[in-house]
C-alpha cells in the first residue's frame, strides 16, 4: 500500500471525512480530461480535475477472479469538455480511465478505485451515458496465433516491421473534393499504380477531423484525378484543403508481400497450410496413393 493511500485510510478512519471522486479520461489521440464531482477544481499528477462538470459516475462494482470490474460516467455534453461530435467520431473509444477517491483538503491522500477503458458509449438528448471496463475485460479476448494461409500481421506493426512511413508506401496529400463524406479527390498521385491503396489507411493530419481514420474500399483513377472511398463515413468532416495520410493496402497474401513490399522474411501466414480438400480427402482405387502432396 502506498503512502497516499495509507494517508487517506487514516483520514477515512477519523469518522469526518472531505473526500470526494475524480477522474481521467486518457484519450487514444494523447488528448486528456480530468474530472471531479467536487465543487472546486483539484490539480495532482499533472492533471486539473475541473468542477461543475456534470459528469458523475455510477456505484463501481469490483470482483476477485477474472469477473469484469465495471461502472458507468453519466454526464451532459459541452462543447467545453466532451461534445457530441467528439462521441460520434469515436474519439473516446478505448480511452483510458482512472478514478481515484481524493481528500479534497489534501489531495495528495487518494487511493485509485478503478482503472480500465470506456466500452460502448451511448447518447440521448444531449447526455452521454459511457460503459467503463476493467482491466480483465482483456483476459476475455482470444489471444495467441492463428494458423492461417493469410498474413495475419497488420501492415507496418512490429510483426510485420515494415516501415510505412516510406514514400514507396505512403503519401500525405491535399483533398481538393468530397461526396458524401467518403469519396476524397486528390491530384492524380501518379507515382502509385491503381488500387495502390485498397485495403490501406486513410489518416486526416488537418482540419476538424485531423486524428481520426478510416479504411480505405476503392481507388481510382478518373478524368485526372485519384478518387479514394472510404468503407465508413468519417466522424467529422473533410474538406477541400484538409491534409490527409494515404497507406498503401495489403490483402495479406504471399504474392503481395513478397511482390508488392518486398517484405516476405516477415511473411505472418502459412500458405501451405492444407486446406479443407485435404483433410476430408481418401484414397480412390486406380489414384496414386504415394504419400505425396495432394496440391500438385
Amino acid at each position: 500500500m502506498s503512502g497516499a493511500e495509507s494517508a487517506l485510510l487514516a483520514h477515512l478512519a477519523t469518522g469526518l471525512t472531505t473526500v470526494c471522486r475524480c477522474w481521467r479520461v486518457s484519450r487514444l489521440d494523447g488528448v486528456v480530461f480530468g474530472f471531479t464531482d467536487h465543487d472546486l477544481p483539484l490539480s495532482f499528477d499533472g492533471t486539473t480535475f475541473v468542477a461543475d462538470s456534470g459528469l458523475s459516475a455510477a456505484a463501481l462494482q469490483q470482483s476477485t477472479g477474472l469477473s469484469v470490474d465495471n461502472s458507468e460516467a453519466v454526464g451532459a455534453l459541452s462543447d467545453m469538455a466532451i461534445s457530441e461530435e467528439d462521441i460520434r467520431a469515436g474519439r473516446f473509444d478505448g480511452a483510458r480511465v482512472e478514478i481515484w477517491l481524493v481528500n479534497w483538503s489534501n489531495p495528495d491522500e487518494r487511493a485509485v478505485q478503478f482503472r480500465g477503458m470506456i466500452g460502448e458509449v451511448q447518447q440521448i438528448d444531449g447526455a452521454f451515458r459511457a460503459e467503463l471496463r476493467g482491466l480483465t475485460e482483456l483476459l476475455n479476448q482470444p489471444h495467441g496465433r492463428v494458423y492461417q494461409r493469410d498474413c495475419t500481421a497488420v501492415l507496418g506493426d512490429a510483426n510485420c516491421a515494415l516501415d510505412v512511413s516510406d514514400p514507396k508506401f505512403s503519401v500525405e496529400a491535399e483533398v481538393t473534393a468530397q461526396s458524401e463524406g467518403r469519396v476524397f479527390s486528390f491530384a492524380p498521385l501518379e507515382a502509385f499504380d491503381l488500387s495502390w491503396f485498397e485495403r490501406g489507411r486513410f489518416i486526416v493530419l488537418s482540419g476538424a477531423a485531423a486524428g481520426l481514420h478510416a479504411l480505405i474500399k476503392n481507388d481510382r483513377w478518373l478524368d485526372g484525378r485519384r478518387d479514394i472511398e472510404v468503407w465508413e463515413a468519417i466522424g467529422q468532416a473533410v474538406v477541400p484543403g484538409d491534409r490527409v495520410k494515404l497507406i498503401a493496402g495489403c490483402d495479406k497474401r504471399q504474392e503481395t508481400c513478397r511482390f508488392k513490399f518486398q517484405n516476405i522474411e516477415n511473411f505472418q501466414g502459412f500458405p501451405f497450410i492444407p486446406g479443407d480438400d485435404w483433410l476430408v480427402s481418401y484414397p480412390v482405387q486406380g489414384g496414386q496413393n504415394d504419400g505425396g502432396s495432394l496440391r500438385g
